[in-house]
């Protein structure tokens, strides 16, 4: 229990690649942010959001105040969706460029974000487009300043080097990873993730034990990633229930946000493979489908199928969600179960997906750019065959 030795109001820096300010009350540090990117000559700036949960949340009105109290001219994009699209990054680079933002402000889960990643990619490279990035036909070696505002206790994001954009006429939902998008700064506020549904605040914290799954069991992990994967988990099997039953228990999302930090840092380190190469194709072809979601719904014939090559990691850091087991079979069924008892038991025929559908979501997983990067570190062969076998056994 040393959780209890943490004040969970005293607002600390946590410094990976990026600074964050981490803590109930750290949305107020935007204020110290702001006098920084003054004194940089970073006077104008793009914030990236969605339509709602950034002024739901009480964190605009903050953000609002400090840029104006230190001379920062903004313009706002709230055209962000879940998934967010090549479209919407091209709308608000060009609202930007045109606006002559220097940095950009992202406020709320790790849509914005990544799509905010994106246009500061494209303030650098004012002749490229969202489609150049996710279809590589160039890599970026620079980006304007980023601030992550998080608003959702899963993707990593405000931490890390990745974005998701989706290329919608091709239904491809690739991923980069470039240094230059490493947010400058991030703020992981507690008090700004109470107004998460009850379906969004299970959805993330999966999407984080998702990200320590596969980067704990990659081709490319390492010591330090296992370390982080198991104490992700811990966390989340203690404090997603508590944050489930008591949507305005500030030490539960605490220690969840915490553990979706951690987990940005972990895969940072250990990468991605079968699970979010596979979640990309299905919330491409159905964009309203949640990311988290997606991945539960493959997490546990992903399970069985690495099983074979990464048994003891396995065992070590699933423990607190899946209890003991010794086979494969029990390892999946453990998985799932802890699924259900945070209320998440749907399989991708409950989200519309059909036997039919399979072959396309085969050929998406090995022909949307940057998967097959990820399908390449997974710990057993990535197959046709065996990506297959996943989608069929998660239907």
């Amino acid at each position: 229990m040393w959780e209890k030795d943490i004040d969970i109001h005293q607002v600390r820096e946590i410094r990976t690649r990026t600074t964050v300010y981490f803590g109930c009350g750290a949305i107020n540090k935007i204020e110290d942010i702001a006098k920084d990117f003054k004194s940089k000559g970073l006077d104008k700036v793009i914030v990236m959001s969605g339509k709602n949960s950034y002024k739901a949340t009480g964190a605009w009105d903050v953000v609002e105040k400090s840029l104006k109290a230190n001379g920062i001219e903004y313009v706002n994009y709230d055209g962000v969706t879940p998934n967010p699209t090549t479209i919407a990054v091209n709308e608000a680079a060009k609202i930007a460029k045109d606006f002559g933002a220097k940095a950009v402000i992202a406020i709320g889960g790790g849509s914005p974000t990544d799509a905010g990643k994106s246009v500061a990619i494209l303030l650098k490279y004012p002749d490229k487009t969202a489609n150049d990035i996710y279809e590589f036909t160039f890599s970026p070696e620079k980006a304007a300043p980023i601030v992550a505002i998080n608003l959702t206790h899963g993707t990593g994001t405000e931490t890390n080097r990745f974005a998701v954009v989706t290329i919608p006429e091709k239904e491809y939902k690739p991923a980069i990873a470039y240094d230059c998008i490493y947010p400058t700064y991030a703020i992981d506020d507690p008090a700004l993730m109470v107004k998460l549904s009850p379906k969004q605040t299970r959805y993330v914290s999966i999407d984080a034990v998702n990200h320590v799954v596969e980067a704990a069991t990659s081709t490319v992990t390492s010591p330090y990633a296992i370390t982080l994967a198991r104490e992700v988990i811990t966390l989340v099997a203690k404090y997603l229930p508590k944050a489930i039953e008591n949507a305005e228990d500030l030490e539960a999302r605490y220690y969840l946000a915490y553990a979706a930090m951690l987990g940005g840092v972990c895969f940072d380190n250990g990468l991605l493979h079968y699970t979010h190469a596979l979640e990309h194709p299905l919330s491409a072809v159905k964009p309203e489908l949640a990311h988290g979601l997606g991945l539960a719904m493959l997490l546990p014939a992903v399970v069985e199928n690495i099983y074979v090559t990464k048994a003891d990691i396995l065992k070590y850091i699933l423990e607190p969600i899946a209890g003991n087991f010794h086979s494969a079979q029990e390892a999946s069924n453990g998985v799932y179960n802890w699924l259900k008892s945070v209320g998440v038991s749907s399989k991708l025929k409950d989200e519309g997906f059909e036997e039919k559908d399979i072959a396309n979501l085969v050929n998406l997983a090995f022909t949307t750019p940057s998967l097959d990067g990820l399908l390449a570190i997974a710990p057993t062969k990535a197959t046709k065959d065996a990506v297959e076998e996943i989608y069929r056994k998660s239907l």
